[in-house]
């Protein structure tokens, strides 16, 4: 009861305030009476209101005498100053009122000029209305309502034109001004919207939003964790019959030490036990095991992979109307035809099928990479409709997984550029920057490109990015501390790392105790590599990295704790020049043009690289043929010396 009378004030001031907004003036007058006969003080808000609303009528007033003298300048810059661009861009209202506005101050001298405007000034406005119309005003040029009006600033003599005769009507600029009022009161009273809505709002969103995103969370956990789980037992059921068929044959040869023969029907037994169950039947009775290794011959054998069936090339593309479409047509359109480009690179077979749509991607410069319009396919990663941002990343993220996508990708730094900046734009953790941050990893493997990272301060936005691991999802976790990695291994990632060396120490050895086991071995090679630098070392001793290494010693496996202990090594090595040879060996890798997006677990020096390391994740969309998820080949830290365009099937 004391916490609701220390606000009371400020509650009662709410509801007041809401009462006023919603024009309740009965009950207004009524709750203030009472509230005055009881003693209840009311919070003072009514001052902070009217101000508002004083200021809201000074713009609208403004904007009005604007629209009336034809002061196009002055006009617009309170629009675009005091009409939130989130209305301006979406509200189809405000869109059509807007295309109106500029044709009132396009013709403003024709109309009110007495028959004789100034040519330049009237030229000046033409040309301000036709660059509207090539940018802002491009996204209604398919509305049959403003078509016409495409063709105004080239028409010699508006005046006279049959098409453009309702526009010098008496009654056209007036109801075009009543329209502007109505606007301008409806957006300013839902501006100063009151608090007690606000804080319903934003309650009643986030909750909503957090329940939604907490469920896809569960599903979607509980469908890795089945996947998982029949993954494990397939595997266990495997090592336990692998385990009973070693147990028998260790029985048999102990038989033949005693003399005992063995028969070839138990050899065809236990053979048949090791094949998988579509081959045993047909083996059961076709091969003769009683032949000297026949047996051994067909273990062998099994482990080959089959032979790619010989599959015919897909139909050509016109490309040309497919990129038309792909800029002027709806939206949804533009994420099907996306999509649809995406699935014929992805499920299309390995080898000459797959290069062929590859190459002809490539030659009809698909994403526009080598164009210098205004308008180009790459535009798409800025467009308003979040589905088409998603599957144009999606596109690019597919492209940037071979090895000749990523050679035409990065023709110039225009691609990377616009990847950079959607990556920064995008604000919450969301499908479109899990594929952009993907793509931005595959660059990383060219020189170039990652020379172009380094400088553009990415490092840092990764560092931000990490300090809170548990807000995103395993795929942005994964390639981000991977690209991380990948820009570290560079003399100037480390340099650019050196001046921010206390923070990502700190997030590093945070991510070294996550949940999510996938990053050790990216996070072990980030810090050898870092920690190459003199300055790095020193920050690293002083907030006792050794203490923090020799605890995760005690609960890592055998190859966790041989790279830490290469990594305490190199932290306390005291030599400059020691430092540097000891991790050239990393950035020797970075050094080479485009090595592979297929990459190996990262080795200490001195260790014996073993075999590829490669996780396809999930397909999550298998099931879902209208939007599936992307697949993506898991990435790591050093490099191998093969280079297979490896693209898995969907």
């Amino acid at each position: 009861m004391g916490d609701i009378l220390a606000h009371e004030s400020e509650l009662l001031g709410l509801v007041k305030e809401y009462l006023d907004f919603a024009e309740f003036e009965e009950t207004l007058k009524t709750f203030s009476k009472e509230c005055k006969v009881k003693g209840k003080p009311l919070c003072k808000t009514a001052s902070g209101s009217l101000k508002k609303d004083s200021m809201s009528l000074m713009i609208q007033k403004d904007l009005v005498a604007a629209f009336d003298s034809g002061d196009q300048k002055l006009f617009f810059d309170l629009w675009e100053g005091h009409i939130p661009s989130s209305i301006r861009d979406t509200d189809s209202l405000a869109q059509k009122l807007e295309f109106y506005l500029h044709i009132h101050f396009a013709i403003y001298l024709l109309k009110y000029s007495g028959g004789r405007p100034d040519k330049q000034e009237l030229d000046e406005r033409i040309s301000y209305f036709k660059a509207y119309l090539e940018t802002k005003g491009a996204a209604l040029s398919q509305t049959t309502e403003f078509l016409p009006f495409y063709a105004l600033p080239f028409v010699p003599n508006p005046v006279v034109h049959p098409s453009f005769k309702e526009l010098f009507q008496d009654s056209w600029t007036p109801e075009l001004k009543l329209k502007l009022e109505k606007f301008l009161a409806l957006i300013f009273k839902a501006s100063n919207t009151p608090k007690l809505v606000t804080i319903y709002k934003e309650n009643g969103q986030n909750s909503k939003e957090m329940l939604q995103q907490l469920h896809q969370q569960l599903v979607e956990a509980e469908r890795r964790s089945m996947t998982y789980l029949k993954r494990y037992n397939k595997i266990q059921a495997d090592y336990h019959n692998l385990i009973g068929v070693t147990a028998e044959l260790v029985d048999s040869l102990e038989a033949t030490v005693s003399g005992k023969m063995i028969t070839p029907e138990y050899l065809q037994s236990v053979c048949v036990r090791l094949f998988s169950n579509q081959m045993r039947q047909s083996l059961a009775h076709s091969v003769d095991f009683t032949r000297p290794g026949t047996a051994s011959t067909m273990l062998r054998a099994s482990l080959v992979p089959e032979k790619l069936k010989d599959v015919p090339l897909l139909p050509s593309l016109d490309y040309e109307k497919l990129k038309k479409d792909l800029i002027w047509g709806s939206d949804r359109l533009k994420a099907f035809l996306l999509q649809a480009l995406r699935w014929r690179l992805t499920t299309s077979h390995p080898g000459e099928q797959r290069e062929t749509v590859l190459q002809a991607y490539i030659s009809n410069d698909l994403l526009d990479c080598h164009s210098h319009n205004q308008r180009s396919v790459l535009q798409l990663l800025h467009s308003k409709s979040e589905a088409v941002r998603q599957y144009m990343a999606r596109l690019i993220n597919a492209l940037a997984s071979l090895a000749e996508g990523r050679l035409y990708l990065a023709q110039n730094t225009k691609v990377l550029r616009m990847l950079e900046g959607r990556l920064k734009e995008e604000d919450k953790d969301v499908i479109t920057r899990e594929n952009v941050l993907g793509a931005l990893q595959k660059f990383s493997l060219r020189r170039p490109l990652q020379t172009a990272m380094i400088r553009d301060g990415l490092i840092f936005w990764l560092i931000d990015l990490l300090k809170d691991p548990d807000c995103l999802s395993d795929y942005t976790l994964e390639y981000s501390v991977a690209l991380l990695m990948n820009l570290c291994l560079r003399s100037a990632g480390k340099n650019m790392c050196a001046k921010v060396a206390g923070l990502l120490l700190k997030v590093l050895s945070d991510l070294l105790g996550h949940e999510n086991h996938e990053i050790q071995p990216y996070v072990n090679g980030a810090l050898y590599s870092i920690l190459s630098i003199p300055s790095i070392r020193e920050e690293a001793r002083a907030m006792g990295m050794e203490d923090i290494l020799r605890c995760f010693i005690k609960e890592g496996s055998a190859e966790m704790i041989r790279q830490i202990e290469f990594i305490i090594k190199q932290l306390n090595s005291e030599a400059e020049n020691l430092g540097v040879a000891q991790s050239k060996n990393l950035e020797s890798c970075s050094e080479r043009e485009d090595p592979s997006p297929r990459l190996e677990a990262w080795k200490p020096p001195g260790a014996v690289a073993g075999g590829p390391h490669r996780k396809a994740e999930e397909a999550r969309a298998a099931a879902d043929t209208s939007a599936p998820e992307e697949w993506s080949p898991h990435t790591w830290l050093a490099f191998t010396h093969s280079d297979p365009a490896w693209v898995p099937s969907l």
